[in-house]
């Protein structure tokens, strides 16, 4: 079993930044990616970006590529989410995951994940 906690959203301006914090703990939490996905209103669960504990290599999507970050501290099980210039678009409760050993789209679909975070919210104003 692996769990998640995310913290560090809330409410910010047009063009300010927000730094997320997943925390994990469990059994086996490091052998599998773990991501980042936002989940707007009316909206489907929407991949971001992930990273391996072991390693550190990431992987982005597009629409977020140049603008947020992610990271991790391997001593402390945890994994960041950097966002800079935020716009109103990026206003969604935002997830942390980690990745199934049966992934089948590189880790970059919800449906390669088994264990997610009880979210956090970001809130952009306009």
């Amino acid at each position: 079993q692996v769990q998640l906690a995310e913290s560090g959203g809330g409410l910010v301006q047009y063009g300010g930044s927000l730094r997320l914090s997943c925390a994990a703990s469990g059994r086996n939490f490091r052998t599998h990616p773990l991501g980042w996905f936002r989940q707007a209103p009316g909206k489907e669960r929407e991949f971001l970006a992930r990273i391996r504990l072991i390693g550190g290599t990431t992987d982005y999507a597009d629409s977020v590529k140049g603008r947020f970050t992610i990271s991790r501290d391997y001593a402390k099980n945890t994994v960041y989410l950097q966002m800079n210039s935020l716009k109103p678009e990026d206003t969604a409760v935002y997830y942390c995951a980690y990745g199934s050993p049966s992934a089948t789209h590189f880790y970059t679909r919800a449906s390669d994940y088994d264990y997610w975070g009880q979210g956090t919210q970001v809130t952009v104003s306009s």
